[in-house]
C-alpha cells in the first residue's frame, strides 16, 4: 500500500506511532474494543457470580465478544456483548446457539438480575455495605 510506504519514510521511529502503538488504527478510534469492554464488564460484577471471564474460545472483534459467566446457582452460560447490549447466546461456556432468541439488556446487572436470584442479593448487599460506609464517613 502506497500510504504505508510513504508513512514508514516520513515518520522517524520515535514518534510513537510504532504497529503495537494504541493510534495504528486512529481512523477507528470512535469504535469500542469489545474484548476491554468485556474484561471490564467480568471486573465489575466477578464478585456476585461463581466464575466469570471473557471466552477465549469464541472469537473477539471490535464489534463482538463473548463472556462465559456461571451464576452462584451454578448455572452457566455463554454471553454475547455488543454494541446493543448483552444477551445470553449459549447455555455452557463457550456455547453459542442461533437459534436462541434471547433479549438484549443495556447493562450486566440487568441481565444477570434475570438469570440470578443469589447474584441479585450479593449485588444488593454490597451495595448497602457502600452506602454504610459513605454514611459514617460523612458522620465523621
Amino acid at each position: 500500500r502506497m500510504e504505508t510506504d510513504c508513512n514508514s519514510m516520513e515518520l522517524p521511529n520515535n514518534t510513537g506511532f510504532e504497529e503495537d502503538s494504541d493510534y495504528r488504527d486512529f481512523e477507528g478510534t470512535d469504535v469500542k474494543d469489545m474484548r476491554l469492554e468485556a474484561e471490564a464488564v467480568v471486573n465489575d460484577v466477578l464478585f456476585a457470580v461463581s466464575n466469570m471471564f471473557v471466552s477465549k474460545t469464541l472469537p473477539c472483534a471490535e464489534d463482538v465478544a463473548y463472556i462465559n459467566v456461571e451464576t452462584r446457582e451454578r448455572n452457566r452460560y455463554c454471553l454475547e456483548l455488543t454494541e446493543a447490549g448483552l444477551r445470553v447466546v449459549g447455555y455452557d461456556f463457550d456455547q453459542t446457539d442461533d437459534r436462541l432468541q434471547t433479549p438484549y439488556h443495556e447493562t450486566v446487572y440487568s441481565l444477570l438480575d434475570s438469570l440470578s436470584p443469589a447474584y441479585r442479593e450479593v449485588f444488593g448487599n454490597a451495595l448497602l455495605q457502600r452506602l454504610e460506609a459513605l454514611k459514617r464517613e460523612s458522620q465523621s
